[in-house]
């Protein structure tokens, strides 16, 4: 197995994609904010003190898919073309979807999920004066598209 992040040293290293074509691609990633019965009837009956949980969240995520090569160095600085962030009050807590595209030159997993998780803290710093238990439980890829490695979801 071959790691493209390490040279042949062994030494953490950027990818080189300048001779790779821009193509489009897109990638979802979900996670998953756990919280008390209480925060899931306050965020209904949008009477949370710190206010509209779900717009700030939205908007995090979606800031955070674009700074994604400002918090992870080895990430490609690239444009995020399109980047949609649902959230979904469920009866354990909230669930987090977010699907970002680009036409460039490497893929956008990592920035769905720095959207997700962004969300995710976001809605945590917003319930935890009323949850302090509240937790995020899972984050991962579930789709992606384009690219050499073409398509790919999650089982």
């Amino acid at each position: 197995m071959e790691f493209t992040h390490l040279d042949a040293q062994g030494q953490a290293r950027m990818v080189d994609v300048t001779a790779k074509q821009p193509t489009v691609r897109s990638a979802t990633a979900v996670a998953t904010v756990r919280t008390s019965p209480e925060v899931v009837e306050a965020l209904r009956s949008g009477t949370v003190p710190k206010g509209d949980v779900l717009a700030v969240a939205r908007i995090a995520g979606i800031a955070a898919a674009k700074k994604t090569p400002d918090l992870l160095p080895l990430a490609h600085v690239i444009g995020v073309h399109g980047c949609v962030v649902d959230l979904e009050i469920t009866d354990g807590g909230v669930d987090i979807t977010a699907t970002v595209r680009t036409a460039d030159r490497t893929g956008v997993e990592m920035e769905a999920l720095t959207a997700v998780t962004v969300a995710s803290l976001a809605v945590v710093d917003m319930v935890k004066g009323v949850d302090r238990s509240a937790e995020i439980v899972s984050a991962r890829i579930t789709a992606k598209s384009g690219g050499r490695s073409g398509d790919w979801v999650r089982p």
